[in-house]
């Protein structure tokens, strides 16, 4: 079954303005791995459940062409106003029905998305629309970040984080699990490609303010489930949490 999420146009905006896009070294990890195994040049990459767009950018670079793809109109009309590189298009699609033809992309890719989809169905259409030495990607980030602040209080402050994902849990989709590194693990086990390789991590340091840091939680989809639930409830925590 697909899930849909982030369709509204105050979530897709706080998408593009707070979610984490993947680093330089997790990028060049992938092109590393497509150029051994493909080799260049790179022609098409298919970027599915872009979402706002952010990974998408980060492709365009090295492709002569990158498509992303998304079931939201809301999030492409994010990512549209964003696309200034001549080389990037969007196309809305479900992922388990992607609009290319066979063999036609040299990578795919779903990058905090993958979870979300009817997993089965995406694989196989993936492996469709993938040349025959084409790579597939699909990133993720857990919640499990840590907070840090210079010479003091680290400690303090992700003991607060805890406290703050740990009320947002009940919240969190059962389709999700405990931990969707699971269904990660799950699809790369199914995966029957002779070339493959699992990353269980990189650590990312990124610097910004609390208020950036707020919205990235605010983004996640137990703490949407928790506003639509009880408004009172979300703002009440997310101004504790913002004092503590």
């Amino acid at each position: 079954m697909t899930y849909r999420h982030f369709e509204g146009k105050e979530h897709a905006a706080s998408y593009w303005k707070y979610r984490i896009s993947p680093s330089d070294h997790l990028i060049r990890q992938l092109l590393d791995f497509l150029e051994k195994h493909q080799g260049r040049p790179f022609e098409l990459a298919v970027d599915v459940g872009c979402g706002s767009g952010q990974g998408t950018l980060l492709l365009s670079k090295h492709f002569a062409a990158v498509v992303g793809t998304d079931v939201s109109p809301a999030q492409l009309e994010v990512a549209l106003q964003q696309a200034k590189e001549p080389n990037i298009t969007y196309r809305q699609s479900a992922a388990e029905e992607l609009p290319f033809a066979d063999s036609s992309a040299d990578l795919v890719t779903a990058m905090s998305a993958f979870h979300w989809f009817d997993r089965p169905r995406f694989l196989d259409e993936a492996h469709r629309v993938l040349k025959p030495q084409g790579s597939l990607a699909l990133l993720n980030y857990t919640i499990d970040m840590e907070l840090s602040y210079p010479d003091c209080c680290k400690n303090t402050l992700n003991q607060v984080c805890k406290e703050f994902y740990a009320t947002l849990q009940p919240y969190r989709s059962p389709h999700l699990g405990q931990s969707s590194i699971e269904l990660y693990r799950e699809a790369y086990a199914s995966i029957p490609y002779p070339n493959k390789e699992w990353h269980e991590c990189f650590w990312d340091t990124r610097s910004m303010p609390l208020s950036s840091y707020m919205g990235l939680v605010e983004s996640f989809s137990s703490y949407q489930a928790l506003l639509r639930k009880d408004p009172h409830k979300a703002n009440r925590l997310s101004q504790d949490v913002c004092e503590r």
